[in-house]
């Protein structure tokens, strides 16, 4: 058979009908790219460059390692390695035997691990020594080093399948407990081919960076977005808003993918002199926050790109660089990729459909209607042009005395706040109204006196009465998901606890009066 045709960098013409290891493999045997870094891992324990002939042959002896244990095609096998090349090689190891990565985060605990690896049918996790005492119980643990000892044996011969489930990719779990999303081969090279081909144009001379956790959907597919592209991906230990553009600066980094609360954050450090002293070309972003968008080109020196994905579909809608200029500070998503159909229905949900999304949820009926659509949660409206705007989430929106409120709306207004670093508001039941709307937010730049009397001036000048918020929490921190987005389901937590409490406290008994009829709140009481 003719080898696939190749462009500079040992990717071929289609990933998309090759497997995610076929491709390393051809990358590491063509001479033009064997010898050139792919991944780079910039850590506190040092530097890392792996080629990709390197990152071949230490994924087929990690394969033997794993494949000496007994795991085999079909197995799940959980990864809890954090932001480290060994993440990524045990990824494509058991890719080799046909296995499933379960990516565990670092941050789980005993009930979040219980769940999941029980849910996955996982038996065994890869995970360092200071995981081993929280993992023990419930699991066989192996650490990276200990798979070095799989001897020679040959690998098993697969049938190549680029449809074959590579990952079992757990959700955040926001409307509930954590469900595995089955992701193929073909889920990631789509998503990486429509990056060379489509917005941003990734080529062979693109350098990635990824701060995100590596358990996390962004730091993989930037991974495979660099093995396709023929470029080299950069991944830190972490998100440091501090030195994030000096990495940037030092690594010659071209294209950062960044989202939720990384771009205000950023704006928050103090200016430096080498802010636009860089090669960074393009920054894709999800939820830009609009009042800041023109502050962030103008600040690095570098368009912002809005784009809108999710781990169950990959990278669905973004903007276009020739529609950048007239987009700025409109919030707007852009229109569908090629390979990406949307639409809305009578209530304004967004939904999916095309090549490249999950399988399904493991163990849970198929998410997809009869006719191959997948619904996003999200809403959305379209303008004009055909472009799509998000109005907010279906399973985020707040009910004040018969009112709808989306709280993405309310969040956009706090961060355009210059003190406001977070914020996140959230519906609290309440006897009258239904629902009151609170604010957490971290703003360390107002006084703690004045500083819910200062927000609440600030949201009532830019929106409607009912749409302010009445209740105030003023933090230090706010708890966040791997995605750095404000983790809601700690914060509704928090209420209900609250609520609980104020239920059991003893009070003292009352006469009993005459029951009177509701009336409705005036617009000075809401």
């Amino acid at each position: 058979m003719a080898e696939p045709a190749r462009p500079r960098g040992g990717a071929p013409a289609d990933p998309t009908t090759l497997t995610l290891v076929q491709l390393l493999d051809l990358a590491a045997s063509d001479p033009a790219s064997a010898d050139a870094v792919l991944w780079t891992f910039d850590l506190p324990q040092g530097r890392v460059d792996l080629t990709r002939a390197e990152t071949a042959e230490r994924t087929r002896r990690l394969a033997r390692g794993l494949a000496a244990r007994g795991v085999a095609a079909g197995d799940a096998v959980g990864v809890m390695l954090g932001n480290s090349a060994e993440q990524l090689l045990v990824w494509f190891a058991l890719q080799r035997l046909g296995a499933l990565t379960v990516p565990l985060n670092v941050r789980y605990r005993a009930e979040d691990l219980r769940h999941v690896l029980s849910d996955a049918g996982a038996r065994l996790v890869v995970a360092r020594d200071e995981h081993r005492a929280l993992l023990s119980p419930l699991v066989e643990v192996v650490a990276p080093v200990d798979l070095d000892d799989g001897g020679t044996s040959p690998l098993p011969e697969l049938a190549p399948d680029p449809d074959r489930v590579v990952s079992l990719q757990y959700t955040s779990g926001t409307t509930g407990r954590p469900k595995g999303c089955l992701l193929s081969s073909r889920y990631w090279t789509l998503l990486a081919h429509s990056l060379v081909t489509g917005t941003p144009h990734l080529g062979p001379d693109d350098v990635l960076l990824t701060a995100q956790p590596f358990h996390y959907v962004d730091p993989q597919w930037n991974a495979v977005a660099a093995l396709v592209a023929g470029g080299r991906m950069v991944g830190l230990d972490g998100f440091h808003p501090s030195t994030f553009w000096a990495k940037v600066r030092e690594h010659e980094v071209t294209y950062v993918y960044c989202l939720a609360a990384m771009p205000t954050l950023l704006l928050r450090m103090p200016e430096h002199p080498d802010d636009r002293r860089h090669r960074v070309r393009v920054v894709q972003c999800s939820a830009i926050p609009p009042a800041s968008h023109a502050a962030l080109e103008e600040r690095f020196g570098v368009p912002w790109l809005e784009a809108f994905g999710m781990t169950e579909t990959g990278a669905d809608i973004r903007v276009d660089l020739a529609e950048h200029d007239e987009l700025v500070g409109s919030g707007c998503l852009g229109r569908p990729a090629a390979h990406r159909e949307a639409r809305l229905d009578e209530a304004g949900q967004l939904w999916l459909r095309g090549p490249g999304m999950l399988q399904g949820y493991l163990g849970h009926p198929s998410p997809f209607d009869e006719d191959g659509w997948f619904p996003t949660g999200d809403l959305a409206r379209v303008d004009d042009h055909g472009r799509y705007h998000l109005t907010g989430r279906l399973k985020d929106m707040i009910r004040r005395a018969g009112e709808n409120i989306a709280a993405q709306e309310v969040e956009e207004v706090l961060l355009g706040h210059p003190a406001v670093r977070l914020a996140a508001v959230v519906g609290v039941p309440d006897p009258v109204r239904g629902e009151e709307v609170r604010a957490y937010v971290v703003a360390p730049g107002l006084p703690d006196a004045t500083a819910a009397e200062t927000l609440e001036t600030w949201c009532s000048e830019r929106l409607a009465p009912f749409k302010v918020p009445r209740q105030w929490a003023l933090r230090a921190e706010l708890p966040l998901t791997a995605s750095l987005r404000v983790e809601k389901s700690a914060l509704r937590a928090e209420i209900a606890a609250e609520i609980a409490a104020e239920s059991t406290e003893p009070t003292e008994p009352t006469e009993p009066t005459e029951p009177t009829e509701p009336t409705e709140p005036t617009e000075a009481a809401r």
